[in-house]
């Protein structure tokens, strides 16, 4: 079975490629219908990873959120025309202590090995997971991201103490703002409280109890554990602002990604007794639970339905520059790609 992969070649260059499907592999065949771009794609995309990366991983077909339609399947669980979320996270091996998302042996679509843009997606049955009638596809789209919020707020329940009167959230964006729609559900008898610097982004957390510009924190406010959903260059603005209002023996969950090494004041760290530990990407079991909660909780979906900022119907390579163009200049949201290719 032939199959066309539109692949990043270079900076802002997608070029068609085919390989062949086999069929005889114990595999599904699933064909993609909505994408989301996360910001990840974006860096590939517009060339601003380190050169020697692009180098490694290119050429390379880019999205590692989405959902599609199974077409063929060689095993029970699955039937044609079945509606799946398809999960990036593709471990070769199995451990007793570290989760699969990781093992670094583990491999990971569109930072190693081809995403989801392409016409058909061959995919291990346990790589993908139903999805229930009615979901939002859209919303659907980057269940991925949502799954990664999911996994953080799963890990803090072990790992923090049980006194959790007031969480704090850094951040404004996306990826704080799913974290607290889940914080909410996870957590109800938790005030929610959000710090930002967008005080018009703010406002879109109206389901938390508290949102503050981080400018004008009172001096006697203290939160009992934190969760940093900043990254890049403000990291270690908003990480040592939690270590200073953070309640001694807090947990800090850090989730927001930096390119390079941030200073934090370990001294506080240490004087206060906190723990602090980082999360990244998910896996199967966290798919599981958002789904299970997108269908528990329906109104999780219309929360998260705010965050739909673009849609853009892709049928020719063209639409696919359009598509990563408008979600660069896009303040907030996602960028949803109709994938009819």
């Amino acid at each position: 079975m032939l199959n066309t992969v539109y692949r990043l070649t270079a900076p802002r260059r997608i070029e068609i490629a085919f390989t062949e499907i086999d069929l005889f592999k114990p595999e599904v065949v699933v064909k993609p219908t909505y994408l989301s771009i996360c910001h990840a794609d974006q860096r590939y995309y517009q060339g601003t990873r380190d050169p020697k990366i692009l180098a490694q991983k290119l050429p390379m077909a880019l999205i590692h959120e989405g959902i599609g339609e199974v077409v063929y399947s060689p095993v029970a669980e699955f039937k044609p025309g079945d509606k799946v979320v398809m999960i990036p996270n593709t471990p070769v091996e199995h451990d007793d202590i570290i989760a699969e998302n990781y093992l670094r042996s583990s491999k990971f679509r569109a930072s190693g090995f081809d995403g989801f843009m392409q016409e058909y997606v061959q995919i291990a049955p346990d790589r993908l997971v139903h999805l229930p009638d009615g979901i939002d596809p859209h919303v659907a789209a980057f269940t991925e991201l949502v799954s990664v919020s999911v996994h953080a707020i799963s890990r803090f329940d072990k790992i923090a103490h049980s006194r959790r009167n007031i969480i704090g959230v850094w951040g404004d964006g996306n990826l704080s703002y799913m974290t607290c729609v889940f914080l909410r559900k996870f957590f109800p008898d938790s005030k929610i409280y959000v710090f930002g610097i967008v005080e018009k982004k703010l406002q879109d957390f109206t389901f938390v109890d508290e949102t503050i510009l981080t400018t004008e924190i009172p001096e006697d406010l203290r939160v009992d554990h934190a969760f940093e959903c900043v990254g890049g260059n403000a990291s270690q603005i908003a990480i040592n602002q939690i270590i200073d209002y953070i309640n001694p023996e807090g947990t800090i969950s850090i989730l927001g990604v930096s390119e390079y090494p941030v200073p934090i004041n370990t001294r506080m760290i240490l004087e206060k007794g906190l723990r602090m530990f980082g999360s990244s990407r998910s896996g199967r079991v966290d798919f599981l639970k958002t789904v299970e909660m997108y269908e528990q909780f329906p109104e999780i979906v219309e929360y998260l339905s705010l965050m739909v900022g673009n849609v853009v119907t892709i049928r020719h390579i063209k639409q696919i520059t359009e598509a990563f163009d408008s979600d660069l200049k896009k303040p907030m949201g996602k960028t949803i790609m109709k994938w009819e290719k």
